[in-house]
């Protein structure tokens, strides 16, 4: 049988797949991704080299929501507004976070604005040390927060959280 004129796999498509489980079900497996797609889970590794590369994609894709500002001269306007924009991408997938939290970040947007935020701090005057507890902290804030958006019946928490 030839192949079709059309690869029926993509990253996108396998991020966007493996997605729709995280939030329906809170994991995902290659057999649930390639049932989905319509393809054998063999087929998936073709495109990726397994579970790690796939949490790292839909890291990615969450982070891509990010809307990391331009430092301007307020570092903590720059701050606040990314923690917004942080906690905001992450509520719309909050069953997502346990699964990011678990392995290392190798994603570049979430690098692009954690560079953001480390200069934003260190402009506040905070050394190394204390910038790097300042953007742990706030992680542990917005992903807590976010991560508090799911409810245990697949349903989510309206209006919560709104202000930071």
């Amino acid at each position: 049988m030839p192949r079709p004129s059309q690869p029926k796999l993509s990253l996108d498509r396998i991020a966007a797949a493996a997605l729709t489980e995280v939030d329906a079900t809170g994991d995902f497996t290659m057999p649930g991704i390639a049932a989905r797609l319509k393809v054998r889970p063999s087929s998936l590794y073709n495109h990726v080299r397994g579970r790690d590369e796939i949490v790292e994609l839909l890291r990615e894709h969450a982070m891509a929501a990010v809307v990391v500002p331009v430092p301007v001269d307020d570092p903590l306007a720059v701050v606040a507004t990314i923690a917004r924009e942080y906690r905001a991408a992450y509520a719309r997938h909050p069953r997502l976070i346990p699964l990011l939290t678990a392995q290392t970040v190798r994603a570049p947007a979430a690098f692009a604005m954690y560079n953001v935020l480390a200069q934003a701090f260190s402009d506040t005057g905070l050394g190394p040390a204390d910038v790097l507890a300042a953007i742990t902290a706030l992680d542990s804030f917005v992903l807590g927060g976010s991560k508090g958006c799911a409810r245990t019946d697949g349903e989510r928490h309206r209006g919560r959280g709104r202000d930071l």
